[in-house]
């Protein structure tokens, strides 16, 4: 599932190029969003028109059949997936290479890589699917490393065990989304854990980086889904127990949820699964009102219905993916269940929405994604290739980001408002010329919603790095200034880090410092995405 070989400045696999009719209308939605028209692209860089930097190290003899210092290797896992790494490379930037990628096939291969990382005084990156947008596999660039290795974790990718009667599995954490599924498919289970970079994420970067899939209620965050997790750290290893809860005192699991690769490396994880949904129902329902359709949401999320699906897509968003004519906003609404027929639940969900002023088509509630209206499949398609597009479109100077938060219902209104104002005016300052600025939930609780702000800006196409770091700061600034955390799911990496410092009181950051100590003595593991190398 893993052996072909990656695009080291985009999305996906070599070869699977986006068609010339997918891009045409892209910039047709780019030209009618932005006001630009005649896009010339960019030519992408190709691997030998890359001079990389010589490796600053020497593997040693008895690490040599785990470690690679061939060109690809070292330019496909010198970024992640973000819009200023996917710029760089596109530019062809790779100043700061991993030095060694290693691909670790056991536990004690990963302890031998950390030996060795300590006695060279180098970094160690753990890699799962490398699609990070917040530069969290991106090589350090702290001088007290002598270098950097990328551990590539693609040979933990195995089901181990699946436990029927309880419905979990225990799972090797380099698996990517596809390869999981492909194995859990005869057993009829399913860990329903989908995200937009499902396809070349791994279950260990799902957990490392607290990351969040496509249900809008009850089964969001990875944490959701953990029984237990087995760690290699440089001081040892850790395996915690498997217990569907457990109220004995602090969860080591806990400490492990969002440490991004910072005290030890994931190397298995009991996860719980669901059966297969054979009961669908799925559909848009349509506001004139954007506050009246956020008040239904709002009912909805406290009523104990719990959709699958239930983002609110504003009608600006709606229109670029087809699925609005611009004046109205979109709930894309579903529910499903391995157990029961849904009718009633989305009828009760619907008549919450009525009450709202929201209307939709009868003859288009479908059973699934697939058999769904016009307007939910058009939106549901478009963001699915997001990410595919994204090198053609920075490649063009078009640049398209996205930023998510979480906050409560009572501060959301002052929030979007605020957010929008500010990363609108970023964009005039930074580029010259106006941009767009959305807002779509994405998940939503009893307490509040999760909104995803997404916003696209035409640059400069020598300047695109530049520019875009310059507008994400002050729109990352202006949701915190809000009130709003600063990732729900995106996690934090380097890029959010000067957020995070501020969030997080400093006393448990203290505490992890201390944690970090006891793991991680020689503090090899990813410097610099909790806090700095001491």
């Amino acid at each position: 599932m893993q052996d072909r070989r990656r695009n080291f400045y985009g999305w996906g696999y070599e070869g699977n190029d986006v068609s010339p009719e997918e891009i045409r209308e892209f910039e047709q939605a780019w030209t009618r969003l932005l006001g630009v028209s005649g896009f010339e692209p960019m030519p992408f860089p190709t691997e030998d028109s890359i001079k990389l930097r010589a490796p600053r190290v020497t593997v040693p003899e008895s690490l040599k059949s785990i470690c690679s210092i061939g060109q690809h290797d070292r330019l496909y896992h010198t970024y992640g997936a973000s819009t200023v790494d996917v710029a760089r490379a596109i530019r062809g930037e790779f100043k700061n290479p991993p030095d060694v990628v290693a691909y670790p096939r056991t536990e004690d291969d990963i302890v031998s890589l950390y030996r060795w990382c300590e006695d060279a005084s180098l970094a160690a990156i753990p890699y799962g699917g490398g699609t990070s947008v917040v530069g969290g596999v991106n090589p350090p660039s702290h001088d007290r490393y002598r270098g950097t290795v990328s551990i590539d974790m693609k040979h933990f990718d195995q089901v181990l065990e699946v436990d029927m009667k309880s419905q979990a599995a225990r799972i090797q954490a380099g698996v990517l989304g596809p390869h999981l599924e492909q194995q859990l498919k005869p057993t009829g289970l399913t860990m329903r854990f989908f995200l937009q970079a499902w396809e070349f994420s791994s279950l260990g970067g799902w957990i490392a980086t607290r990351a969040a899939g496509h249900f809008a209620t009850a089964y969001t965050q990875i944490d959701d889904h953990i029984e237990s997790l087995k760690v290699v750290t440089p001081a040892g290893n850790i395996e915690s127990k498997r217990f569907p809860v457990s109220g004995a005192g602090p969860n080591p699991d806990r400490l492990f949820l969002g440490s991004e690769g910072a005290l030890g490396i994931i190397t298995e994880a009991w996860v719980k699964l669901h059966r297969r949904p054979t009961h669908r129902k799925m559909t848009s329902v349509r506001f004139t009102s954007y506050d009246d359709a956020v008040e239904a949401v709002r009912i909805i999320s406290q009523s104990g219905l719990n959709p699958a699906n239930a983002r609110l897509v504003e009608r600006e968003e709606a229109a670029y993916t087809g699925s609005s004519d611009g004046t109205y906003d979109i709930l894309v609404l579903g529910f499903e269940s391995a157990d029961h027929p849904v009718d009633p639940w989305m009828s009760r969900a619907l008549e919450i929405c009525g009450d709202h002023g929201g209307s939709w088509d009868e003859a288009g509630l479908g059973n699934g994604p697939e058999s769904a209206d016009s307007d939910a499949k058009n939106w549901r398609d478009k963001f699915l290739r997001g990410p595919a597009l994204r090198e053609h479109a920075i490649a063009r100077g078009v640049m398209r980001e996205t930023m998510e938060t979480a906050i409560t219902w009572d501060r959301f209104a002052q929030l979007r408002d605020h957010v929008k104002k500010e990363t609108n005016r970023a964009i005039r300052e930074v580029t010259g010329r106006p941009g767009s600025v959305t807002c779509r939930f994405t998940h939503i609780y009893p307490d509040g919603p999760a909104p995803y702000f997404t916003w696209f800006a035409y640059g400069d196409k020598a300047r695109i790095p530049e520019q875009y770091v310059a507008i994400k700061a002050i729109a990352e600034q202006s949701m915190v200034d809000a009130g709003g955390t600063v990732t729900h799911h995106h996690a934090l990496g380097r890029d959010h880090r000067p957020w995070y410092d501020k969030e997080r009181p400093e006393l448990f950051c203290t505490a992890l410092k201390a944690a970090k100590t006891a793991f991680d003595p020689h503090s090899i593991l990813n410097p610099g995405v909790l806090f700095d190398p001491s």
